[in-house]
């Protein structure tokens, strides 16, 4: 594993690593960093930044790994999976020699808006927001609610807008203060194929994804050239509690191309938007060409 420098980090609430050790910053143990930066090389201070929302595990977590697999310091955000958070850094760490850990509820707007400062106080810069989070709630027309709406909504759509807002706004700081950084942020939004392909099922989820595609093409047209925003929708991609493996398997090769997609395809597809200076303001659908088909009812309810 790479080394890693003994570092003290000063934000209260986030983890990091001390002497190839992951631990929580306690407020009882809040000093001033002595490096913005655990560092296993001259180099590292250099490499690209990313936030990953949801990075803790499933999907968020394979998009972590294969960035830093690719020389991204990932900041590994999460809400209730402390633990699963604690492993995705120390993964990632030993891929790219730097990572951290931050807690953060998305559907309080405080939280979110504080979110991003505390990255770039903790790794010194932010080059991209990788929006992976999400809430996905069963409702229908018949059990639809304004609390569920604004459940979804909060978490799906508010989150990623503002933290497109906030690496807008570093990005442009920076570029005021250092000319010679780096002159584009990325956004890239997950999204759904179910948006191509809609059915009645998860109504409000649906409904917050929908709006966060919208956001994507208002965004990319707002925050240019400073930051170009992305989105990337999958197919069914990983099984779940309502699904068994049997079906999952056979759910999975309901496409044009007989599979869906892999979280591999997903995160080199994420990988692929960020690099890309020549895409914004559009959807990579990554599903085997689900999208072209037509399903009566969500893949977890078939």
């Amino acid at each position: 594993m790479l080394k890693v420098q003994r570092v003290v980090q000063r934000m209260a609430g986030v983890l990091w690593l001390r002497n190839g050790r992951v631990a929580k910053i306690s407020p009882s143990s809040i000093q001033r960093p002595v490096h913005p930066m655990p560092s296993h090389s001259a180099s590292s201070a250099t490499l690209p930044t990313v936030l990953v929302t949801g990075a803790a595990k499933r999907l968020g977590r394979d998009i972590a790994l294969a960035l830093a697999s690719a020389g991204w310091r990932v900041a590994v955000h999460y809400r209730g999976s402390a633990e699963d958070a604690t492993k995705t850094v120390a993964d990632c760490v030993a891929l790219a020699g730097a990572a951290a850990s931050f807690h953060a509820d998305l559907s309080d707007e405080s939280a979110v808006r504080n979110l991003l400062p505390r990255v770039i106080e903790s790794m010194g810069y932010v080059d991209a927001v990788v929006n992976s989070a999400s809430t996905f709630e069963h409702d229908t027309s018949a059990s639809f609610s304004f609390a569920a709406l604004e459940k979804h909504m909060r978490s799906n759509a508010g989150a990623p807008i503002l933290l497109a807002q906030a690496l807008h706004a570093h990005i442009a700081q920076r570029a005021a203060n250092q000319p010679e950084s780096r002159g584009q942020g990325v956004v890239v939004n997950l999204l759904d194929q179910k948006l191509w392909n809609q059915n009645p099922d998860f109504m409000s989820y649906t409904l917050s994804k929908a709006a966060l595609e919208a956001a994507n093409t208002m965004l990319a047209m707002d925050l240019s050239p400073l930051v170009r925003v992305v989105g990337v929708a999958p197919g069914l991609t990983l099984t779940s509690h309502m699904l068994s493996d049997a079906k999952f398997e056979a759910l999975h090769k309901l496409s044009p191309l007989g599979r869906s997609s892999t979280p591999q395809d997903v995160a080199a597809t994420v990988l692929f938007a960020l690099q890309n200076q020549s895409i914004t303001g559009t959807t990579l659908l990554v599903d085997g060409g689900q999208h072209l088909m037509r399903f009566e009812r969500d893949f977890s309810l078939m």
